[in-house]
């Protein structure tokens, strides 16, 4: 596999790479995979992607938001210093952002302002959203259409049918990670990645987590990376049965039209 391929979605700034970070990189575009999108989850985890994609211009890029776990740290601030990141050149979108009902780090209803407070910032800014929904689709759903929000990519889908119809229809992309080479968890996935039009669908490793189950070869320390997304974008090819170089030169024009890169 030749064509390059765009990783959406690598948390790069995570503890586990703070020793071979730049190794990391380099490993993935050995293996085809450039430029990668960091992904900031908080806001001084924002302001460290930011610098770091910075440093290697137009091989990394990076996202600028607060995700739903850290909601609880917002304030009157963030929003502004936010915008700030935002303006940067090598900042392509705002998020992580989003609900998630299921672990409830941060109450429901703080969540909930966030996560308004960020969709209205994307919007101002005319910038795509970097989004991210566990067990709240009802809410999320209705926070995005009652802003009318047009321009997003849920990220490290893992939904059912009428959640990813609803999105579909929203003219929203979809992130497919390494989950779906679950044979348990992501057997579902399998079948319903069909249904996605190649013009809305990315990858991403969402690394360091996410590890592809089915790998011969697993990293020693469990460790996914960016370098490990062929892998994915095989099993992507083999579920919706098209070659894996035009799901490599599909997927990688969608992410460049979508980020704008």
């Amino acid at each position: 596999m030749t064509n390059p391929i765009i990783d959406i979605g690598v948390n790069l700034m995570h503890r586990s790479f703070h020793q071979d970070r730049d190794e990391v990189v380099a490993r993935a575009a050995e293996n085809h995979v450039t430029p990668l999108i960091i992904t900031g989850t908080s806001l001084r985890n924002s302001v460290d992607a930011a610098q770091y994609a910075k440093q290697h211009s137009g091989k990394l890029y990076s996202t600028a938001g607060v995700h739903p776990h850290d909601a609880k740290n917002c304030n009157e601030e963030t929003i502004g210093k936010l915008r700030e990141l935002a303006a940067l050149p090598q900042v392509v979108a705002v998020g992580e952002c989003g609900l998630d009902y299921n672990r409830d780090f941060s109450p429901r209803d703080v969540q909930r302002r966030w996560f308004g407070e960020q969709i209205r910032l994307a919007l101002e800014l005319d910038m795509p959203l970097f989004l991210h929904e566990r067990e709240a689709s009802g809410d999320f759903v209705g926070m995005l259409k009652e802003h009318g929000v047009q321009h997003a990519v849920v990220h490290c889908f893992t939904g059912t049918e009428a959640e990813l119809k609803a999105y579909l229809e929203l003219g929203y992309h979809i992130g497919i990670t390494g989950w779906i080479c679950d044979e348990r968890r992501g057997r579902h996935l399998r079948e319903l990645v069909r249904i996605i039009p190649l013009d809305q669908l990315m990858l991403e490793t969402d690394a360091p987590f996410l590890t592809p189950r089915d790998l011969k070869e697993k990293p020693a320390d469990g460790r996914n990376e960016p370098a490990i997304l062929p892998h994915i974008l095989r099993t992507v090819a083999e579920c919706v049965g098209k070659p894996a170089e035009e799901v490599a030169s599909a997927t990688t024009r969608t992410a460049k039209k979508f980020f704008r890169i």
